[in-house]
């Protein structure tokens, strides 16, 4: 027989996802301590799944003067959270509101000769008495056939925004790429993706720019290729703690932990989960935690997966659930109430975010931006 106890936990009602910021605040030093130029705290995806405006605030105060992030809309957040730090943002459609942007002080990235239109339409939109001409950073595709411009059309850019700028619609104040091969220091597309942006700093400079800003870096180059730095380095996945070259021993800043919301002795044989793709091979005890892949738990990490209970690692059975998993902790005897660890900066044991992408077959940043808005956050 299998006996089930499920009782109301007495301050524990969900999974808890906990950032701790003063992790955030060593690893901002330690990238300003490793360029001599700008350094920008990418916030995007609500700060990496940390709370934008948290990371924003701390960054700021530990070496970062600027702030980046791909929408508008996510810089029109952090300028109503009353951030006023120079923001930069990167990815829009044309039809964004760049006259929003100019409003706000808001810069804005130009990656072609219709976006550098949409903008000019923005400056002629803004009101009477409010900031006239963006404040753009021209972006060049430096070998990654993703955003910005293309060579092909790279001076033909930089010829429009010169002479938009000596019209006085708009100011070209920086330059910006990305390195698709960053997180390999070694790898040779590295040394094809700077030469590619010095040359379109030497094209943009004979079109008569003379921007004062032009950043390449981000996280793994500013760890490892200090020639890709220029005058300012992006950094966002490394501020939470994430080195995609594993260079540099950063501190992780986030911990999710779920209470123990069932517990059920079972027989040898007793399957568990859709499919019953496991079936205990000795009489043992399952503990339900009440989150699944709906809260951020990646499906694909379910046969390799552990957390933390009593200071001890237990493995996942059956497949997750959308909204439950089933561990095994075989005759530890926990109890309904209390707490598990899924992820944390491993200094206790629990499994960390780089383990729960290692199991899942994907990056980091996948799992902490993909943390459900049904978990509490502290």
């Amino acid at each position: 027989m299998s006996a089930l106890a499920v009782v109301a936990a007495p301050t524990h009602h969900g999974a808890r996802l906990t950032v701790d910021l003063a992790a955030v605040a060593a690893n901002t030093r330690v990238f300003a301590g490793r360029t001599h130029g700008a350094l920008m705290a990418v916030v995007k995806a609500d700060g990496f799944g940390h709370g934008a405006v948290d990371v924003a605030r701390t960054a700021l105060a530990h070496g970062a003067s600027w702030l980046g992030v791909t929408s508008l809309e996510e810089a029109f957040a952090l300028r109503d959270a009353g951030l006023r730090a120079p923001v930069l943002s990167w990815l829009n459609a044309v039809d964004a509101d760049f006259s929003g942007a100019i409003a706000a002080a808001v810069d804005v990235a130009v990656p072609s000769r219709e976006h550098l239109a949409a903008v000019l339409r923005g400056g002629q939109g803004t009101r009477r008495g409010t900031r006239r001409g963006a404040r753009v950073h021209l972006q060049l595709d430096t070998g990654m056939a993703r955003d910005g411009a293309s060579p092909s059309d790279w001076a033909g850019l930089c010829r429009a925004a010169r002479r938009a700028e000596r019209a006085g619609q708009l100011h070209v104040v920086g330059i910006m790429g990305h390195l698709g091969c960053a997180d390999d220091p070694d790898d040779p597309d590295n040394r094809a993706g700077r030469a590619r942006f010095a040359w379109g700093l030497a094209v943009a400079r004979q079109a008569g720019l003379r921007p004062p800003l032009r950043h390449l870096a981000a996280t793994s180059a500013t760890l490892t290729d200090p020639l890709s730095h220029h005058t300012m380095s992006r950094v966002g996945a490394g501020l939470v703690g994430i080195d995609p070259s594993r260079s540099t021993v950063l501190s992780p800043a986030m911990t999710l932990t779920a209470p123990v919301v069932g517990v059920r002795r079972v027989r040898a044989g007793t399957p568990v989960g859709y499919g019953h793709t496991w079936t205990a091979p000795r009489a043992t005890t399952l503990a339900l935690l009440p989150l699944g892949y709906a809260d951020g738990l990646p499906r694909a990490a379910g046969p390799r997966a552990e957390v933390l209970l009593r200071g001890r690692r237990h493995r996942l059975v059956g497949r997750v659930s959308m909204d439950q998993v089933v561990v095994d902790v075989g005759e530890d005897a926990v109890v309904v109430g209390e707490t598990a660890v899924v992820f944390g900066p491993g200094g206790s044991g629990e499994p960390t975010v780089a383990e729960w992408a290692a199991w899942a077959d994907t990056i980091e940043h996948e799992i902490v931006t993909g943390i459900g808005s049904r978990v509490v956050r502290a």
